[in-house]
């Protein structure tokens, strides 16, 4: 008879259990937290799109279009597609939900799973996880600034102390169209110095050589033209305007002239958040404004501005360094018999707002259940059996101090509280 076959996750996808799960959800959690001081409200949307909003929302000159989507036909033969990125979805959220109409700027973060396919390297997975958040309906630089302001704080919170903002503007689409223009006659009698992507995006979108981590062309770009000299007017003000906020917050940034971002819909402000841990890909996240995104999904002409954050390469960078949050108590029936108390005496914890794990299943010798408890970080445990049982007591015992004392069984919860005095 011939074995089973294993089953094993997809190329590029992968599990997350126990604690890479719990430093998920912290994350999560604090982002939650931090985007909501600012007034953001979280919108959940699809993981499957129509094709042609990430066609025309996106590029279909762009990597992600071109190379990188997970794409099928569904049984009634419509092209679906499942989200590549973050933006386009809430866009077509906004046009379908009429938010035009609620109280502008309208402000919403996202999280979830997220898939392109593409080298699966460290860090980075065909299906990966995004923190995002977009403001759409105010055109001004202040809420640029702001949007930096409320990325800070939240990666303050995760203890980065050593984060540089990137900041540049691509202009408006006519000051892209001059750039373009001049950065092709610059690099046109350099052709044969570019690889081939370079030499297709030559073509297709000049802007995007700047992106490239090639060293030799980098060093070729050394001499091209900058971005900013090709600005007009309207764009140098508005970029203008958030460097001028972002010092008056204390927000430390450089320009970076090659800073584009990967994206069709970016218009003026992008930015980067870098961090000096991750070695030469050293970019935790990256944004920018995207003025011209809503008009060519069929909308009116709403601004918005945004970004996202690679979330399994922001918690594998933080695993160090995150303190996990387990559940303190450890209840331990000692004895099958006393199993019905521990469940009881759990829940009476967790009415009191005490986070606890009952031991319910066959019962272990005792040194073995101390052990385990020790092993899962627990900070208390309790014990109740026979003994425990006559004397209407359970025995709280402290694996910090190895202290222990029997607390009669009335008003248990709020005794067991009163002593998780945080250790010095």
């Amino acid at each position: 008879m011939a074995a089973k076959r294993r089953f094993q996750t997809v190329k590029g996808m992968r599990d997350l259990l126990l604690d890479e799960a719990r430093r998920f959800a912290m994350v999560e959690q604090i982002a939650r937290d931090a985007f909501r001081l600012y007034g953001f409200e979280e919108l959940r949307t699809p993981l499957v799109e129509d094709t042609d909003l990430f066609v025309r929302g996106v590029g279909e000159g762009s990597e992600i279009v071109g190379k990188q989507m997970y794409t099928f036909d569904d049984k009634k033969g419509r092209s679906l597609t499942l989200r590549p990125e973050g933006t386009a979805p809430v866009a077509r959220a906004y046009l379908q939900h009429d938010m035009a109409s609620w109280p502008q700027p309208v402000k919403v973060f996202y999280m979830g799973p997220y898939f392109r396919y593409e080298r699966p390297q460290a860090g980075r997975y065909r299906q990966f996880h995004q923190i995002g958040a977009e403001v759409i309906g105010d055109p001004g630089p202040y809420s640029d600034a702001e949007l930096l302001a409320m990325l800070l704080r939240f990666l303050s919170k995760l203890l980065f102390d050593d984060l540089e903002v990137g900041l540049n503007s691509v202009g408006d689409p006519e000051c892209r169209q001059r750039y373009c223009q001049r950065l092709r006659e610059y690099l046109e009698p350099r052709r044969g110095e570019l690889g081939a992507d370079s030499q297709r995006r030559l073509e297709t979108n000049p802007l995007r050589i700047l992106d490239t981590k090639v060293p030799e062309e980098r060093k070729l770009l050394e001499g091209a033209p900058r971005l900013r000299d090709s600005l007009g007017r309207a764009a140098r003000e508005h970029f203008a305007v958030v460097c001028e906020q972002l010092e008056r917050l204390g927000i430390a940034y450089r320009v970076d002239d090659r800073l584009v971002r990967g994206l069709d819909y970016y218009t003026r402000t992008v930015f980067e958040i870098s961090s000096a841990r991750l070695g030469a890909q050293n970019a935790i996240l990256g944004g920018g404004r995207y003025d011209g995104l809503i008009g060519e999904l069929g909308g009116p002409a709403v601004p918005g501005i945004g970004f996202a954050i690679g979330q399994d390469r922001l918690v594998e960078l933080l695993s160090g360094g995150l303190t996990l949050v387990v559940p303190p108590v450890c209840v331990i029936p000692v004895g099958s018999h006393c199993r019905e108390d521990a469940l009881q005496l759990a829940e009476e914890l967790r009415d009191a707002e005490v986070m606890a794990v009952a031991e319910l299943a066959s019962p272990r010798a005792l040194k073995a259940a101390l052990r385990k408890a020790d092993r899962g970080g627990y900070d208390w445990i309790v014990l109740v059996g026979e003994d425990e049982r006559a004397a209407g007591t359970a025995v709280l015992k402290s694996l910090y101090s190895g202290l222990q004392e029997a607390i009669p069984r009335e008003g248990f919860a709020a005794a067991v509280k009163a002593r998780m005095e945080p250790h010095e």
